[in-house]
């Protein structure tokens, strides 16, 4: 995925990739550059390293408030389990929303982790059932944004960084458009 952030000067740490089949969207993120620790923690998951990913499933460009079709899952490297070692995966609620999208059952989310010498590999996937109105043959455009958080290094996002508010309007996210080979 591009970061287009980077064209103004912001740094560009992890590389993610991302695809999709009738079964959901899966991604894998490599985070490289940094000399401490992840900080993860399954409590405060807003302050925590990981991947913000945003999906609109109906992709309405001109809302500025969240309906019950868009979604925004955090995926952390670490920060679950009594030693903080498991990652998490997790659907957060979004600001301001008019409508949330259907609840996400404990353990639906697909999660591997695996830190490394100079920072973390990270991959999911997210069930189609996961996702409110997800149905890539009649909505084969999905608005989208991502952000990668991190004490140390920043933040790497799509387009606009977080002094937008890119966490609760919708029309601030990009266009994904699911492709077939």
């Amino acid at each position: 995925m591009p970061s287009f952030g980077a064209l103004s000067g912001a740094p560009t740490f992890a590389d993610l990739r991302m695809g999709w089949s009738d079964e959901g969207i899966g991604f894998a993120m490599k985070v490289v550059g940094k000399r401490a620790m992840p900080w993860c923690r399954d409590t405060r998951l807003d302050e925590s390293d990981g991947l913000h990913l945003w999906f609109d499933t109906r992709n309405s460009p001109n809302i500025h408030r969240a309906t019950q079709h868009c979604h925004r899952f955090l995926w952390l490297p670490a920060g679950g389990g009594p030693q903080r070692e498991r990652p998490v995966a997790s659907m957060i609620l979004i600001n301001r929303a008019r409508g949330n999208p259907k609840p996400v059952m404990p353990g639906t989310l697909q999660i591997h982790a695996a830190p490394k010498h100079d920072g973390y590999e990270i991959s999911g996937l997210i069930p189609t059932a996961a996702m409110t109105g997800f149905d890539p043959k009649d909505q084969p455009q999905l608005g989208f944004y991502y952000m990668v958080t991190d004490r140390e290094l920043g933040v790497q996002a799509l387009t606009l960084g977080d002094n937008f508010p890119v966490a609760e309007d919708p029309s601030l996210w990009g266009e994904a458009a699911l492709v077939s080979p």
